[in-house]
């Protein structure tokens, strides 16, 4: 029997620390958990005194110099991640599944990631704790629902279900980047072609206006003013400008003051808003399910969500309740003060607490909101369209307008 130090989780969330007996570190979590604590760090003591390795744990120590990869393409993530949990599904040891998985990519980052997890776990650390070696490649999410999946002798199921969370979350980033393509580009190719018409048509029909010799309607001396400060300082102002607001917005969210307000301001957006809070629900709503499903910690679960939520106003709020909860309150009185979320999302939440199944209500508020946000889109499409139609009539029609009153004034007064 060997002796292991531990940290961990007590039921409310606080942390405590001890030591029990036990043959094997696998032992030891059983005994840890028995006493209705979840572990996050077990080590041999004897082992710790001769410089040994932990069993498993937090984010090991980098070693100076030690090499940590870089972004890796999403896509590529998720096919490994269920690749992954089918391998640990048949029973395969991990270092046999990373090693298969890393034959099987195509050079790249992911590739290299994959190599390094197997370097770092044939060295004895636990998967979780090489993952934490390349936060860039592996978030906090990820490394923490693998943790969670280590300890409770689930990671297939884990990695399953977060497989399906990353597939999940970039359809709905998908479908509205994709919505947004096609009034981008009709604005974009509009915003040129009128460009265009100012610096190179309407000047000539200036000359001719000149040569006329007579007092031009107000439509055309606007026109022709704005073909003149295009023409003058104007184009540098057009340039400038995107870059200037470009700038400022990297400036501000910089900050966690100037991050809270360029949120808050999205959400104000009529339409464009109601999307983004939908779909920052959906997200919350899913990565808190999907933590508490792991046996996550509901603290530890609240502060991942929130640092993973990517909207600051949402972080601020479940931060807050997260405070509220070390309290002893339930999620859904502090939610409910946030006045963040609709009526509808808390009162489930906190039927699922009374329930005991917090955690598939938080799935079916998602799939609510997922459903609500591809409504919305659809919908934001089906109007953007005769917007931008009515839009572009009207602007040809004030060129049109504009650059011809003069002409027939001027056959009017021939015909006179």
């Amino acid at each position: 029997m060997a002796t292991f130090q531990y940290e961990a989780m007590n039921s409310v969330g606080q942390s405590t620390k001890g030591s029990v007996e036990a043959a094997s570190s696998e032992e030891a979590i059983t005994k840890i958990r028995g006493m209705g604590h979840f572990p996050t760090k077990i080590k041999e003591k004897s082992a710790a005194g001769k410089g040994g390795k932990a069993r498993s744990g937090p984010a090991a120590a980098r070693r100076p110099g030690a090499r940590t990869v870089g972004k890796v393409p999403v896509k590529k993530l998720t096919q490994f991640t269920r690749q992954l949990s089918t391998l640990q599904d048949a029973g395969l040891p991990i270092l046999r599944s990373l090693r298969i998985l890393e034959d099987q990519q195509k050079p790249g980052m992911m590739r290299i990631a994959i190599r390094l997890l197997a370097e770092d776990v044939e060295a004895g650390l636990s998967i979780s704790d090489a993952m934490s070696k390349h936060p860039k490649a592996f978030d906090h999410l990820f490394t923490n629902m693998v943790r969670a999946g280590e300890l409770g002798g689930v990671l297939d199921i884990i990695l399953q279900r977060l497989a399906d969370f990353m597939e999940k979350s970039q359809a709905l980033k998908r479908k509205i980047i994709g919505a947004m393509i096609y009034p981008s580009a009709v604005i974009f190719f509009a915003f040129l072609i009128v460009t265009g018409l100012l610096i190179f048509i309407v000047p000539k029909f200036k000359t001719i206006f000149s040569d006329m010799g007579q007092d031009l309607p107000a439509a055309t001396e606007m026109l022709l003013g704005m073909s003149d400060w295009i023409m003058g300082s104007g184009w540098m102002f057009m340039i400038g400008f995107p870059f200037g607001v470009f700038v400022v917005i990297k400036l501000l969210g910089m900050s966690e003051g100037g991050s809270f307000f360029l949120d808050k301001t999205k959400l104000s957006i009529p339409l464009v808003g109601s999307i983004i809070g939908k779909s920052s629900i959906a997200r919350f709503s899913r990565t808190l399910g999907t933590l508490l499903a792991a046996g996550v910690p509901i603290l530890d679960a609240l502060n991942i969500t929130a640092e993973t939520s990517g909207n600051h106003v949402y972080r601020r709020a479940l931060l807050k309740v997260r405070e509220s909860i070390r309290e002893g309150e339930s999620i859904a009185k502090p939610l409910r003060q946030a006045k963040v979320v609709d009526a509808m999302v808390v009162n489930m939440i906190d039927v699922g607490e009374e329930t005991g199944e917090l955690d598939k209500m938080l799935y079916k508020v998602a799939d609510t909101y997922d459903e609500e946000v591809d409504v919305m889109v659809a919908s934001m499409v089906s109007l953007l369209e005769p917007i931008m139609v009515i839009t572009l009539g009207i602007i040809v029609g004030f060129f049109v307008v504009a650059l011809f009153m003069p002409m027939v004034g001027m056959i009017d007064g021939v015909n006179q």
